[in-house]
């Protein structure tokens, strides 16, 4: 038989929560230090952007440092935090981000480390014209 896991205990909801607001409000500051921290420093760790697909921390860190974003606004419109566990967790949150026509898509997987709560991976994508 399959193990199973609580699903949404609310104080581990709250922790990802949390983290999950630190992360947007670091994005959105541009705060690259921040967004570097709340990565998982691991050669396994994986984001998937609109236009790159970066492999391991080293990747993603680059890709911040070498972006001339700089801040911005966006709005989320629907956000679902869920956990397994105390350990492991999903975050996906739909946004509109200002100025721009097409809304986004965004999926961050989490684990707790020794650090505390890492993204592992991340999945960022349009909405638009399909093929």
């Amino acid at each position: 038989m399959p193990e199973t896991y609580p699903i949404n205990i609310p104080g581990v909801v709250a922790e990802v929560h949390a983290v999950f607001d630190r992360y947007e409000a670091a994005l959105t500051a541009n705060d690259v230090s921040v967004l570097e921290e709340l990565f998982w420093n691991a050669s396994e760790t994986t984001r998937y952007g609109v236009g790159e697909n970066l492999y391991g921390w080293a990747e993603i860190s680059a890709f911040r440092r070498g972006r001339q974003t700089g801040a911005f606004q966006r709005s989320l419109m629907r956000t679902v935090i869920t956990t397994y566990g105390r350990d492991f967790a999903t975050a996906n949150t739909e946004y509109q981000r200002d100025g721009h026509a097409r809304p986004g898509r965004e999926t961050k997987t989490l684990l707790r480390t020794a650090d505390g709560w890492r993204i592992v991976s991340a999945h960022v994508s349009l909405l638009g014209e399909t093929i």
